[in-house]
């Protein structure tokens, strides 16, 4: 890293809720946020937001005329952003990037409105502008009124934390000082739990944790799909205000011989956590968020290239899928989430059906990953100096 990145505010919204205290009281639990809800008429398990937000959203949305047509992508992103610029004190009218970007973007209204053409051969007249990829960007940077750039992307589950990378590179070049950078994904819909479905990934034994993300044990696929969006503010050089820096950053494809697969050992992970610890020794990160979703081969694959870059006596790891589900595009942010508060609180938040090992005394650098469908891996290393 050429200059230090600093991350002066994070907000999210998720099944942990929306306030820091009440996400880390959440995290402090061994107790799973994912629960059974009914979607074209089965049962199935995923993790919602809490009511009293979904109010917030609807408020939002009755607020004026121009946000009533707009996707819940949408909506979540730009709560999030006006609380996470709020909470660092940018002003709407300053100069600063913004890249939000989702995994599957507008799918509830892109659904919705696919359903009314199927019977009516018609579609509403907004329809176009509110479901294009670049929707989430655009409509957060006009209610924020930004005077930067605006960028979108999709790059499967590891989309938020691409923005980060492309946040950075814009900070490194001198052509940006400050960026609003993270995802959103409002995925929970039947049509997208039946694609996972038919891919065989998707949960389907109830238990205390329906999802056995990071269980290197389990003998059978457990992915359970979550809702939420996450933004970081990050700025360029230090800061007195910043939670952490970043120190590294890592990105690879793997190659791969199935649209959905990965590699045995993760290649991608490992070129990825290698770039990420370039300028920095493996023995002093603390501790590792990983992307695990709870299928069988991207769990074990993922331990076995941290296992390869980090050897035997590797640092300590953990996940929060069997908690909150995987939130796809915005799930790397959420794990940025943890890892800063795990950082904050000197606390090490544990997988509570995964024995633990590696303990360290202090949490003072935490790795991040996040991967996709096609391989898209990336590895952020975080520093509380």
């Amino acid at each position: 890293m050429k200059n230090k990145i600093a991350i002066t505010s994070l907000s999210s919204i998720s099944p942990l809720g929306t306030n820091p205290h009440a996400i880390w009281q959440n995290y402090l639990t061994d107790t799973t946020l994912i629960s059974e809800k009914e979607y074209n008429g089965q049962k199935q398990f995923v993790a919602t937001i809490p009511f009293d937000v979904r109010s917030e959203i609807e408020t939002l949305r009755q607020s004026a005329i121009k946000y009533k047509a707009l996707d819940e992508t949408v909506l979540l992103a730009i709560l999030v952003s006006r609380k996470a610029i709020k909470n660092v004190g940018w002003k709407t009218s300053d100069e600063f990037g913004i890249n939000i970007g989702s995994s599957r973007g507008a799918t509830q209204l892109f659904e919705k409105h696919h359903s009314e053409f199927l019977q009516t051969g018609k579609t509403p007249t907004l329809t176009s502008p509110t479901t294009t990829l670049g929707n989430i960007s655009s409509w957060v940077a006009h209610d924020l009124k930004n005077n930067g750039p605006e960028i979108s992307h999709s790059i499967t589950c590891s989309t938020a934390l691409h923005a980060v990378l492309n946040a950075i590179a814009w900070l490194q070049s001198g052509m940006a000082t400050k960026f609003l950078v993270g995802g959103s994904e409002a995925s929970l819909t039947a049509f997208t739990i039946a694609q996972m479905h038919a891919l065989k990934i998707y949960a389907k034994e109830n238990g205390d944790w329906p999802c056995r993300s990071f269980d290197l044990e389990k003998t059978k696929n457990s992915m359970v799909l979550g809702e939420g969006a996450s933004v970081a503010c990050l700025e360029i050089g230090y800061k007195q205000n910043a939670l952490a820096y970043i120190e590294g950053i890592g990105y690879a494809t793997d190659t791969i011989e199935h649209n959905i697969s990965i590699s045995d050992e993760a290649e991608c992970f490992q070129k990825s956590m290698k770039m990420a610890l370039q300028n920095t020794n493996p023995k002093e990160v603390d501790a590792i968020v990983m992307h695990a979703p709870g299928t069988l081969k991207g769990d074990v694959s993922e331990y076995k290239a941290i296992q390869k870059i980090f050897g035997q006596n590797h640092p300590m790891l953990t996940t929060n899928k069997w908690k909150i589900g995987h939130t796809f595009g915005a799930s790397g942010m959420l794990n940025m989430e943890l890892a800063l508060l795990m950082m904050q609180h000197n606390r090490f938040i544990a997988v509570p059906f995964v024995a633990k090992h590696h303990h360290r005394e202090t949490i003072k650098k935490v790795m991040i990953n996040a991967v996709g469908f096609g391989g898209n891996a990336v590895s952020i290393l975080l520093s509380k100096d």
